[in-house]
């Protein structure tokens, strides 16, 4: 095991110089062990300096403890969907959100696309990853794979059949009954017209959990009409409080609703195969975009619900903090938020080096803040502007006040938090060969779940599944011939 001591235990006195005791691991069967004695013999030479040995020692410490947690973390927990089948009908963002998560979660996910060019986000490019030239010539027809298919497709085998024909229909409704789960994102009731309601389902598997995802919901006026996340985030309120206040309705910058609607979806789901646990029966979700969105509004929502408070746009700044926003540097951007008088008076005295303004009567409190708004951040603008952004953040650290830099998205991936928890992961495509995606973003017992496959290109387990199902080599070569896969 590793000797971790007392802080007063690290330093010893040496021809009157402060030295760090540096701790050895007492077992060499220890798996850190190897490593740390390396590490440890690169400073047992007595000219190393006092200062490089206290700066040894910091860091030998947070590395000690760090790899101590890490060997002594629990397994990996086993993937606790696999054996789990779904059959996904769900195209672009919020549905293949909802099935990707529970792929990740080891669920077998089987993507079911129509069979000349698969979901509508495969033709989204550029940008797409780049084709080697060992990429297998059976999918040489196929454009490049779409970045933006990529993005939420992982973990998931793809199944291309025309369920329009009768024959291919046939297919479809083979496959539901074996399965645990549906989803599907198409208009309300298009499904029911084409076989596969959820009363026809069913009717085939009543253990079935048929989940669908629409832009609107199963009843009401709506019922029937397309939901796209642009559309819903302006007519459920959303546009309506992001943007500047003297500037036009904004949408977000990524379809947030649409990735709310998935996560909405995961959650239902995953509480449905517990509930089919205790009944045995399955259940229809009713999951839809313009609900989502507006339950997404959370405390704006209840600000109207409660007291009738109609929202307005602040851009970054909030209605009720101040100074809470996005301000400039000389070289780029800053979030500083003093959520409290405390935080305030810290960022005067020793942020800004204007200790006045925190006993200034237009500031010293929030209220005063918020009256006073455009005046106070005028003067910490001025404050910020006189030096670069990482002078700020230097200053910023370890003052108990919450700040941030505004990051573009190299500089996210960049981020030393991101590199050190490996958010990223590289996974070898078939078609594209190396490619990173984003990993998943939970842990469990310190482990992510595996991605165990990289998103499918268009058909590429069509065999496999039909053979899975029962179908010969040649019937499923005249399947093909005949168009239906």
């Amino acid at each position: 095991m590793v000797v971790v001591r007392r802080k007063e235990e690290w330093l010893e006195r040496k021809t009157g110089a402060k030295r760090p005791v540096l701790v050895r691991s007492r077992r060499a069967s220890d798996p850190i062990a190897p490593a740390f004695a390396s590490l440890l013999a690169l400073f047992d030479a007595d000219n190393a300096t006092a200062t490089a040995r206290m700066r040894f020692a910091r860091a030998l410490r947070f590395s000690l403890a760090r790899a101590y947690s890490a060997a002594a973390l629990p397994p990996p927990v086993s993937p606790p969907l696999r054996g789990i089948k779904i059959v996904d009908l769900t195209r672009v963002l919020a549905g293949p959100t909802a099935t990707m998560l529970l792929a990740d979660l080891g669920a077998d996910v089987i993507k079911v696309e129509e069979n000349t060019r698969g979901d509508d986000t495969r033709s989204w490019i550029p940008p797409a990853a780049p084709l080697p030239d060992s990429a297998p010539p059976e999918a040489a027809h196929l454009p490049p794979e779409s970045a933006y298919f990529l993005a939420v497709n992982r973990n998931k085998r793809s199944l291309t059949v025309n369920f329009k024909h009768p024959d291919g229909l046939a297919i479809l409704h083979r496959l539901i009954g074996q399965a645990d789960v549906l989803v599907e994102n198409y208009i309300s009731g298009k499904l029911a017209t084409m076989g596969l309601g959820y009363e026809d389902c069913n009717k085939i598997n009543p253990r079935l959990i048929y989940a669908s995802i629409t832009g609107y919901g199963q009843t009401g006026p709506y019922r029937q009409a397309a939901g796209y996340d642009v559309a819903i985030e302006g007519e459920a309120g959303l546009m309506h409080i992001t943007g500047e206040p003297d500037g036009p309705p904004c949408k977000v910058g990524v379809a947030a609703t649409d990735i709310a609607t998935g996560l909405y979806a995961h959650g239902a789901i995953m509480a449905a195969i517990i509930s089919r646990q205790q009944t045995g029966k399955g259940v229809w979700i009713d999951c839809n975009l313009f609900e989502t969105q507006i339950a997404g509004l959370a405390n704006i929502a209840s600000n109207y619900l409660i007291a009738g408070q109609e929202a307005g746009r602040h851009g970054t700044s909030h209605p009720s903090i101040v100074p809470y926003q996005v301000f400039p540097c000389k070289d780029g951007f800053i979030m500083i938020g003093a959520g409290n008088d405390k935080q305030f008076a810290t960022l005067a005295r020793e942020i800004l080096r204007q200790p006045e303004l925190a006993a200034d009567p237009r500031f010293s409190t929030n209220q005063a803040r918020v009256a006073n708004r455009a005046e106070l951040v005028n003067i910490i603008t001025n404050g910020l502007m006189q030096r670069e952004r990482e002078h700020w953040l230097e200053l910023l650290r370890g003052k108990g006040i919450p700040y941030g830099p505004i990051n573009d998205i190299r500089q996210t991936f960049e981020h030393p938090q991101a590199v050190d928890r490996k958010i990223t992961a590289e996974v070898e495509h078939p078609r594209a060969g190396k490619i990173k995606l984003v990993a998943p973003p939970v842990m469990y017992n310190g482990h992510r779940m595996p991605i165990t496959r990289p998103p499918p290109w268009l058909s590429q387990h069509t065999n496999e599944i039909l053979q899975d199902l029962g179908y010969s080599v040649a019937e499923i070569e005249r399947f093909r011939e005949r168009g239906i896969v």
